[in-house]
């Protein structure tokens, strides 16, 4: 039992590692249609040329011009064509992905071939032309996509295709966000409120470094960047000035908290009142992308990933007064965009609310306590943790993200502290609406942990006792066999001879035998003498794995200290009536 569960661990780490190659391949098809679709709308058609932060490098040297078109048009022709194209081709491509990659997980078990490619497509529609969304929600979704793909293809179990899904949703986020180990943390720790999908964990993490080195290397390649030079920002050597600025980030964690409750809220209120716009869903995200783009028209700092504009904080070039605006903005833009069914994240608007809120937040408490708030670039990487943490109720993933983009241990207290206060502060909420509180809620786990009934109950206590088991002798034909089974109704018995146990008889190794043979043909022939056997002190958890691994339906009791005397007889029937009684 323990060869069969380590090869199958290690097939599934040689898949997710596979799933990470080609996670990693379409992250940078993503980033290369982004990059092309804002050259096309934005800057194409009006000249505007958003600001990257240091991890959203330029792939393309190519550029467009065809004039000057009102900027609040643009969103609403690049949510047009989305919605166009993902309502007729793939309706499941339809906003953020990350709740959708959620539900796959827990509810569907796979996602449609066409998702992954017209996912990319409709993403790159609305982030191009301006709709306020990141890339990370999209290539969760296109990442579990990925694993679904090739979990069919390769036949596993559904068990085993689901963790490929959580290993696709790590390696997506690892990939396009240039954090290996914190998208693996990420894959499995979004898909529940409270809880972890532990058993994901080593694939995720194969899977997130796999799709990262795959995807840095191509970037390099394009680009020549060396590889793992990159971040998503570049921030300063950052340190705590003293043990009371950790209250310092405590307020920011906070209120961080709050701010992920205003942006749940307000997620999930514009996606009500799009649902009831009496037009056709198709439009749906033309009407939300015009409303971002006239915000957008006269102020720019929400259109797009924002990522840009975050860059510019941590180098200090927005005042604090800005910083604030731009935070509420960025909530209400991209609630919009994405509510309305725009195809782009919730995580990266949530990176960049962070991060304003933070530096807002950093600012104003240096003014109030100057000789204990310090350098506000920390509170902007600090802040952005916070709404990670409460919005997609991911903590400890928050900390390991933020903690690569800088790079330094210097922070690690004030993001643990400040992801914490947000997480408890924002409570139940979730800005996934499909994610379970923990694995009891999953569906794919409800059945599992019924398991736990069976592990206070011992093999003796449910198997029938020796001297109630029909037993044969391996002198017995196979007519003796078959008169006992129509006799008794049972398939398969132990083989005892002098009252010790030397095989079992099933029905199956009856009827193998010829039917001329069978007034002849001695038990001991056909007998099964490898026997997989289960003692008195198991539980029914032990027998019940071992009855499924093996796909055998009854298994001898036997002594620990000689394995050759019977001791009684347990069968599934027998588990299922103790686990009904137990239940019951």
């Amino acid at each position: 039992m323990r060869i069969y569960v380590r090869a199958r661990y290690l097939v599934l780490t040689v898949l997710a590692s596979l799933v990470g190659v080609f996670t990693g391949i379409m992250s940078f098809i993503l980033s290369l249609l982004i990059e092309l679709n804002t050259k096309f709308f934005l800057s194409g058609m009006d000249n505007y040329k958003p600001p990257l932060s240091m991890g959203e490098v330029e792939i393309l040297r190519t550029g467009f011009h065809f004039g000057e078109v009102p900027i609040f048009l643009i969103p609403a022709l690049g949510g047009l064509l989305c919605g166009i194209t993902g309502y007729f081709l793939s309706p499941e491509t339809l906003g953020g992905g990350t709740s959708e990659a959620i539900e796959a997980f827990h509810f569907l078990g796979k996602i449609s071939k066409r998702v992954p490619f017209i996912k990319i497509v409709v993403t790159g529609f609305t982030i191009g032309s301006g709709g306020s969304g990141g890339r990370e929600g999209p290539i969760m979704q296109i990442g579990a996509g990925m694993g679904s793909l090739i979990g069919n293809f390769f036949r596993i179990s559904e068990k085993d295709r689901r963790m490929l899904l959580a290993c696709g949703m790590g390696a997506g986020m690892g990939s396009i966000f240039l954090s290996p180990i914190g998208g693996a943390i990420f894959g499995i720790e979004v898909l529940y409120r409270r809880d972890y999908e532990v058993e994901a964990f080593v694939p995720a993490v194969v899977s997130s470094i796999t799709a990262y080195a795959v995807f840095h290397s191509i970037l390099g390649y394009f680009t020549g960047i060396p590889f793992g030079s990159l971040r998503i920002f570049e921030a300063p050597d950052m340190r705590i000035r003293s043990p009371l600025e950790l209250l310092s980030f405590l307020i920011l964690g906070i209120v961080g908290g709050a701010v992920s409750l205003l942006y749940i809220e307000c997620y999930k209120k514009i996606k009500i009142m799009f649902r009831k716009i009496p037009v056709h869903t198709a439009l749906k995200p033309a009407i939300g992308g015009l409303i971002v783009g006239i915000i957008g028209w006269r102020f720019n700092y929400i259109l797009g990933t924002g990522y840009g504009y975050a860059q510019m904080a941590i180098n200090g070039a927005i005042p604090a007064d800005l910083l604030w605006m731009i935070t509420f903005a960025k909530i209400l833009s991209t609630t919009i965009s994405i509510g309305s069914g725009g195809s782009g994240g919730l995580f990266a608007p949530a990176v960049v609310i962070g991060g304003m809120l933070g530096g807002g937040m950093g600012s104003f408490l240096h003014n109030v306590f100057p000789g204990i708030a310090g350098n506000p670039p920390s509170y902007i990487l600090v802040g952005m943790a916070t709404l990670i943490a409460g919005a997609f109720k991911t903590p400890l993933a928050a900390v390991i993200m933020v903690f690569e983009m800088t790079g330094s241990y210097n922070l690690l207290p004030a993001l643990a502290a400040a992801s914490i206060a947000s997480y408890a502060v924002s409570g139940n909420r979730t800005i996934c609406e499909i994610q379970p509180a923990s694995r009891v809620e999953s569906p794919i786990h409800r059945g599992e942990l019924s398991v736990d009934v069976l592990e206070s109950i011992r093999v003796s206590e449910a198997m029938t006792p020796a001297d109630e088991v029909f037993v044969v002798s391996p002198n017995a034909t196979i007519l003796d066999v078959l008169a006992l089974i129509e006799k008794t109704g049972h398939i398969g018995f132990p083989v005892v001879e002098d009252g010790r146990l030397v095989g079992m008889i099933t029905f199956e190794d009856v009827e193998r035998v010829p039917i001329d043979e069978r007034a002849r043909k001695k038990i001991s022939a056909v007998m099964s003498k490898n026997l997989i056997v289960t003692y008195p002190d198991e539980t029914l958890e032990d027998a019940l794995l071992k009855l499924a691994n093996y796909d055998i339906g009854r298994l001898p009791v036997v002594s620990r200290e000689d394995k050759s005397r019977l001791l009684g007889l347990i069968t599934r029937s027998a588990i299922i009536r103790a686990h009904a009684k137990a239940t019951r």
